[in-house]
């Protein structure tokens, strides 16, 4: 009946579609019989009450009827939610990681994106982690979420039928940032993707800088165009001069190459005036680290 975008659409729009109308019928039905007794059985007509005695065959009715239509519910959904857990053996496996507040992707040739990056046609099951609070993931085009709970991993599988980008969103709320907590996942032929695997590019990819800051849920929190966010903004730091609190004493500290590295590695060390000492370190390759801090060089 549709024309979706991944394996789940059909059985999901299917499943809702059938609700809103048995909803619907029923708004109308009850309405219409609410308007209709109000107006038969007004005080003016029946000044006097009169004893009702039951019927028991209304009663079966309205007790049955709905029962069924209940049920019915219960397997349009059943159908649909039942292939969402039977993972084909052959699909490919992605590691998503949501931190406060960004999405991560890992797979298993060790390459790291911000975006969900899948084959067209393929099966793909991510595997799902939360490495703080609650957060959930959520791709409305492919009628696919799925609770994220930190020591509690969890899975979504999916096979993208068309090519093209869709939101990926965090659907339970995680924070301050929780509604800028969004990505894409960007479905490709066989032979783009194969490319990106191996290490090609994607069109308008950014700066390596940029993209482990982004990876690693840096851009979250520091803002890159000068906009105050929950931690300092990367725009103008590196040079400048900064107030900083160190084992509880207040001083003044130049923000230079060491001091941002050590500010990635350990970000209780040095915790800028004004700003929550809520980060947590990361321990990163120097290169991934030398990266990122000339990345933030760029931004003056």
């Amino acid at each position: 009946m549709f024309n979706g975008t991944s394996t789940f659409v059909e059985g999901v729009d299917n499943a809702f579609l059938f609700i809103v109308v048995i909803s619907l019928i029923l708004l109308i039905v009850l309405t219409f019989l609410m308007v209709y007794f109000i107006f038969r059985y007004r005080k003016e007509r029946n000044p006097v009450a009169s004893q009702i005695e039951g019927n028991v065959t209304l009663e079966v009715l309205w007790t049955v009827i709905p029962g069924i239509l209940v049920l019915m519910m219960f397997w349009y959904g059943w159908k649909a939610y039942t292939p969402m857990r039977e993972v084909p053996e052959d699909a490919m496996v992605v590691k998503a990681v949501a931190r406060m507040w960004a999405f991560s992707f890992e797979y298993d040739n060790g390459k790291k994106s911000d975006k969900l990056v899948v084959p067209i046609n393929k099966p793909v099951k991510v595997v799902l982690e939360a490495t703080d609070v609650l957060h959930a993931f959520y791709i409305p085009a492919f009628r696919v979420k799925q609770d994220m709970v930190p020591g509690n991993p969890q899975y979504v599988w999916f096979s993208a039928s068309k090519t093209g980008s869709y939101d990926i969103f965090c659907a339970e709320y995680c924070g301050t940032l929780h509604s800028a907590m969004i990505t894409k996942v960007e479905v490709l032929e066989e032979t783009d993707y194969q490319a990106w695997y191996e290490g090609s590019a994607l069109a308008g990819d950014e700066p390596v800088g940029l993209k482990l800051l982004k990876d690693n849920a840096c851009i979250s929190c520091h803002s890159t165009d000068g906009s105050q966010l929950v931690g300092p903004t990367f725009k103008g730091l590196f040079g400048k001069t900064h107030k900083v609190v160190s084992n509880g004493v207040e001083k003044e500290i130049v923000a230079d190459d060491a001091y941002l590295m050590k500010s990635i590695t350990d970000p209780a060390s040095d915790v800028v005036v004004g700003f929550p000492a809520i980060m947590q370190p990361y321990q990163l390759p120097d290169s991934s680290l030398k990266s990122m801090v000339e990345f933030i060089k760029t931004l003056k």
